[in-house]
């Protein structure tokens, strides 16, 4: 029954680990970079949720409706002013960016809450269902209703709209979709934006479910580096499988085996599908052109 429990879990875990990385990837394929300051982000919605649900006692969820439109702005604003400027080495520079950018947020958040650990408090947070002998804690449920939800959205927008096609010739090959008027700018400005969006709605799940302070960053970028790298650079379904199948994996090796465990297979497994499979479960091989 355990096993069982800790398979549930990191199915659920699994979920919403997957909407973060899936902005992640989707900013890979797209700008051909690596948003390094993903993880701050996802921590900066975490404190924003945070915020609000002390000072004006609103819903984590409810909460979204705030910090989502403000976070897709920021992530707009971001390339508009700080991205698209850069005009040589632009994949190296555009790194550096970003990593510059969630140094100057770790630290205004340092500086704003403390060093001390927080966690987003609601009433049913500590609430479960007992379901066929498993516990399925509420939150846990709710989150990943929201974040299949919200995948599933992500996948009809880019499947099923013209906004959709653009992106995804901006992804198979930019110099061809700017040769048939795509905005490819734009496309990569609005897609940064849907991406820091992501990592708004996924900072509020994490707080909920975890204690974090603005170091928290490290582990989360970390963390969603392996599962996107896994997936394949750019697949949204390949971060999706291997976001669930790399939390239940760590869950089941941490109860069979010792938690400590748990996170080092986490990393082995990526080395080994890497050694394999160099392009990850679902990448493509080959570079884009540019």
């Amino acid at each position: 029954m355990l096993i069982a429990q800790a398979v549930l879990e990191g199915i659920l875990v699994g979920g919403f680990y997957a909407l973060m990385a899936a902005g992640l990837t989707l900013v890979f394929g797209v700008m051909d970079i690596v948003n390094f300051a993903i993880g701050a982000l996802i921590v900066l919605g975490a404190y924003l949720s945070y915020a609000i649900n002390i000072h004006l006692h609103l819903d984590p969820f409810v909460s979204l409706f705030i910090t989502t439109p403000l976070m897709t702005v920021l992530g707009v604003a971001i390339y508009w002013f700080l991205i698209k400027p850069i005009k040589t080495d632009r994949v190296v520079m555009s790194l550096l960016t970003m990593f510059a950018v969630a140094t100057l947020i770790e630290g205004v958040l340092d500086l704003t809450f403390n060093s001390g650990f927080v966690q987003i408090h609601a009433s049913y947070i500590n609430n479960s269902m007992k379901i066929g002998g498993l516990n399925f804690p509420l939150v846990y449920v709710l989150s990943f209703l929201l974040s299949a939800f919200l995948l599933g959205l992500l996948y009809l927008v880019t499947y099923r709209t013209k906004f959709g096609r653009s992106l995804r010739a901006s992804m198979q090959n930019p110099v061809a979709a700017r040769l048939v008027g795509i905005n490819t700018d734009k496309v990569s400005a609005i897609t940064l934006g849907i991406g820091i969006g992501l990592a708004a709605i996924g900072g509020m799940i994490f707080g909920t479910t975890n204690a974090f302070n603005a170091s928290s960053s490290y582990d989360l970028i970390s963390r969603l580096l392996v599962i996107v790298i896994l997936g394949g650079f750019g697949s949204v379904g390949g971060a999706l499988v291997s976001a669930i199948f790399m939390l239940v994996i760590e869950d089941v090796v941490a109860v069979v085996w010792t938690p400590v465990w748990g996170s080092t297979v986490f990393y082995t497994i990526l080395i080994v599908v890497l050694l394999v499979r160099p392009q990850g479960l679902f990448g493509k091989k080959g570079v884009r052109a540019q």
